[in-house]
């Protein structure tokens, strides 16, 4: 029983390893208005400055998302928290929108460098029959730290002095005691190769994971563009449309959608991996219309149960793809596997959001939003059909 607890300690300390880089993945989300103010730049490129962050990561993950799998979890997350670190010094230098540029690529190349490696890490620190938990553990701390990032930011930004340079000094305080951490933590790749033998890899499966994996990406590239285009609209829809401009408050309705992510997880154990994905993608559907009618409307209310219920969708869906990705993946290959899927997750997180900077200049941030809100929905329920479909199919066959 004791070994068992410790072994949960070590668990749970990579999850908040894994949450803290994740956090500041997203740490400058409700600044990017004080960031328009001091550099003067327009809304198209500050969605720019967000999806720059998403090609960092996919960049990662094609060229060394296997990486972790050759010469250990630990050298790569290691690597990863300086990457972040990096990133929060860009931050806290910045005189002109090249230094932003630079602070989301380095963001985007810690989160590339964690996605996989960490998400893997966690599984393998847990205990034997911890299999279930330790996912949970894993994808609690992506978003959850994912969501911590814009209420930290929020509320240091409105209750705090210097709202541009504290959240970012704070975070490189929890990296520094992050890397401590892992230090301590124990390696879980017995046979480790040299760096040398780490290739970029192209978009590819074993065998056995290619049925698994069709659903579980759709679900995933989904449910992250929605989080893609609520991030990148809603702070600037608050301030512009509904007057909100406490920074507390943007940070807050961000980390809802999260938080709500980590609440939607909990479920999927008791609905099953395979109900959680059509399910998930019925909540995604909900959440983009709430979103539609948040923009069309301009209700507050409405945008707050975009963020709850499509956010409770997304974690059904993404802890159901990630369990059945990692479950149906050759222990050699998981961590190359697990960074394919989510090469998928942040195409949809990018795409949608330049989509929408790019028509908010001649539609408006509200008829862009909508334009693009539609096009996921018909997405949600092309892939909702396909996965209530799907079972019976294989069962014919």
């Amino acid at each position: 029983m004791d070994g068992d607890r410790r072994v949960w300690r070590q668990c749970s300390l990579s999850g908040a390893v894994f949450a803290v880089c994740m956090a500041g993945t997203t740490l400058p989300t409700p600044l990017y208005g004080l960031y328009q103010e001091k550099f003067g730049f327009s809304e198209l490129i500050v969605t720019v400055v967000y999806a720059v962050y998403a090609f960092g990561v996919i960049g990662v993950l094609l060229l060394a998302g296997n990486a972790s799998d050759a010469v250990g979890r630990r050298p790569v997350l290691l690597f990863g928290l300086g990457c972040a670190a990096a990133s929060a010094v860009c931050f806290l230098c910045a005189t002109g929108l090249g230094w932003l540029y630079a602070g989301r690529l380095l963001s985007g190349l810690s989160a590339g460098l964690f996605t996989g490696a960490a998400t893997v890490y966690v599984m393998e620190l847990a205990p034997d029959g911890g299999a279930s938990r330790a996912t949970f553990v894993a994808t609690a701390a992506n978003m959850g730290g994912l969501g911590c990032g814009p209420l930290l930011a929020g509320v240091l930004a409105q209750y705090a002095a210097w709202p541009l340079y504290l959240p970012f000094a704070v975070h490189l305080a929890l990296v520094a005691c992050s890397a401590v951490v892992l230090l301590r933590l124990a390696e879980t790749v017995r046979e480790r190769r040299p760096l040398r033998t780490v290739r970029p890899q192209r978009p590819g499966l074993p065998p056995q994971v290619r049925s698994v994996f069709g659903p579980a990406a759709i679900a995933s590239f989904v449910g992250f563009a929605l989080f893609g285009v609520f991030t990148s609209v809603s702070p600037a829809f608050l301030a512009q449309s509904l007057d909100v401009h406490n920074h507390a408050v943007s940070g807050l309705v961000v980390a809802l959608a999260f938080f709500a992510s980590t609440a939607g997880q909990l479920v999927v154990g008791r609905v099953g991996v395979a109900r959680s994905l059509p399910l998930g993608c019925a909540g995604l559907l909900a959440g983009l219309a709430l979103l539609a009618g948040a923009l069309y409307w301009e209700q507050l209310v409405l945008v707050v149960l975009s963020a709850l219920v499509g956010g409770t969708g997304q974690g059904l869906a993404f802890r159901g793809a990630l369990a059945g990705v990692a479950a149906a993946s050759p222990a050699d290959r998981r961590a190359a596997v697990i960074s394919t899927l989510f090469v998928v997750a942040y195409a949809g997180i990018s795409v949608p959001v330049i989509g929408v900077g790019v028509l908010s200049g001649p539609m408006g941030l509200e008829g862009a939003g909508l334009v693009f809100i539609a096009c996921m929905a018909v997405l949600v329920s092309t892939a909702a059909v396909y996965l209530l479909r799907r079972p019976a199919g294989r069962t014919q066959r």
